[in-house]
């Protein structure tokens, strides 16, 4: 007998040998039941639920934004009208692009420069390098340095934790200067710093000429890569996160408030503002709900009112519309497939990593789960070995395909045993 291919395909279910040649096998199932077949007890990530008002989801009158500025931007679920110029919405556990508009067009970064800052920062602190009680000398160039400021004293000294508060929390360009001078002895040699950490991180439409976001031909970073440097900070330096989630910093008697509209309020927990009259006004912002976290970036609004108003409709739209759902975990068995010629009648077929996905709400039931393999499988069968692939398609996403291993050794029958086989097969063509 020769081995011929086999589809299980989403919604079929087979309760009847092929032709007397293998076993009764269990289908994979498309849809919810078999979304949430698939998952652990309890957790449904793709059960019935109450959504919230579809206000979120449909473009309100944004303060600032004059009639017919909104232009699209694309999602999963269709155009979203925005009328920032450039957007990126990203889901931070599955990486799953939720929304963009220009996504990967250089604009002026302004001040979101400083989270590429604040990254090298956190690296020398890991590394040792530098101190958060270590004490750093004001400059005259960076008392001079003009635009937000945390009004460090010249010729003074600053702690490195009060400067990086000043600089993610004020936005000071005095304290990123400072932290500059102090990590690599010049704002040049730590620009270069900066450079080299943004392609080692993917960032391929960045490039920084400072370390404070001052307008400068050359200086740039697109929305996708200020996402990019966002999820990093918080996967990459956890200890540290929090000072971006601060309300207020009060620094040489003056107090000031996170210019991060969506942290003051409590919606998100970081990260960064920024404004300049060539890119507008910008902001990234991370927030978690019931244990998704999303990134959102957006520039080119006309206002502080309009940045906070747009970036919190945003960010709502974002929760109210997708979720995440563990479809299979790593060595989950997927189905017991027919053996020929073995001293086991079947095999188990395990997926090999989990499987999660980020889906818009009420998708479950356009979701198809399939598996594919030879049936049946010749033995000699070895646990671990790729027998065939789960594909997880009509997701709004190109096809995933999950390699599946054997679950179990399956060794190959003796020379008597597999001739009993062949004649019992041939007998029962007759």
């Amino acid at each position: 007998m020769t081995s011929g291919q086999t589809r299980l395909r989403a919604a079929t279910l087979s309760t009847a040998p092929h032709d007397g040649r293998h076993p009764t096998r269990r289908a994979i199932l498309s849809g919810a039941a078999s979304l949430l077949a698939l998952l652990p007890a309890g957790q449904g990530a793709f059960a019935a639920r109450k959504h919230r008002a579809a206000a979120a989801a449909a473009p309100a009158a944004t303060p600032d934004a004059p009639p017919g500025t909104y232009a699209p931007a694309n999602s999963l679920i269709g155009p979203v009208d925005t009328p920032a110029r450039w957007a990126c919405i990203v889901d931070y556990t599955t990486g799953a692009v939720l929304l963009e508009k220009a996504a990967d067009e250089r604009m002026p970064p302004s001040s979101l420069t400083k989270m590429m800052t604040a990254y090298v920062v956190f690296g020398m602190l890991r590394a040792g390098r530098l101190k958060l009680d270590q004490s750093l000398t004001v400059s005259e160039k960076a008392w001079r340095m003009q635009g937000s400021k945390m009004f460090v004293p010249l010729q003074g000294s600053v702690m490195v934790s009060d400067l990086i508060q000043g600089m993610v929390i004020q936005s000071g360009n005095d304290a990123c200067i400072v932290l500059a001078e102090g990590v690599a002895g010049s704002e040049d040699q730590f620009v270069s710093l900066m450079n080299t950490q943004a392609a080692q991180l993917g960032m391929t439409n960045s490039h920084f000429m400072n370390a404070t976001g001052w307008p400068a031909d050359g200086h740039y970073m697109s929305a996708r890569d200020v996402t990019t440097i966002a999820m990093h900070l918080i996967h990459d330096f956890p200890e540290y996160y929090h000072f971006f989630s601060e309300k207020s910093f009060r620094y040489n008697k003056i107090s000031q408030e996170n210019r991060n509209a969506l942290v003051v309020k409590g919606i998100a927990d970081g990260l960064k503002t920024g404004h300049t009259d060539a890119g507008g006004y910008g902001l990234c912002a991370s927030s978690e709900r019931g244990g998704n976290r999303i990134v959102m970036a957006v520039n080119g609004l006309p206002s502080s009112n309009a940045r906070a108003f747009e970036s919190e409709r945003l960010l709502e739209w974002a929760f109210v519309n997708f979720e995440n759902a563990t479809l299979m975990h790593s060595g989950a068995v997927i189905d017991n497939a027919p053996v020929w010629l073995g001293r086991a009648p079947t095999v188990p077929l395990v997926a090999t990593r989990d499987i999660l996905l980020t889906l818009p709400h009420g998708w479950q039931n356009r979701v198809h789960i399939s598996l594919d393999y030879k049936s049946p499988i010749p033995a000699p069968v070895t646990a671990g070995q790729q027998l065939g692939e789960v594909v997880i398609s009509n997701t709004g996403l190109a096809d995933i395909r999950v390699p599946v291993v054997a679950g179990a050794d399956v060794g190959r029958l003796g020379l008597l045993g597999r001739a009993s086989a062949v004649l019992g097969q041939k007998l029962g063509h007759h």
